[in-house]
């Protein structure tokens, strides 16, 4: 393993973890979508 195994690494686990898995304390959505969908309704667009 070197730097930049290890960043591509974090860079996965990174994308995984705010982009596709679900939060439970997020309505059990992902944290982009959920700031999506809130920042969309606090604008009204819901």
């Amino acid at each position: 393993m070197n730097l930049k195994d290890a960043q591509e690494r974090f860079d996965d686990w990174r994308k995984d973890y705010n982009e596709v898995r679900p939060h439970s304390s997020l309505e059990n959505r992902p944290p982009k979508e959920f700031a999506k969908f809130y920042s969309q309704a606090s604008l009204g667009k819901n």
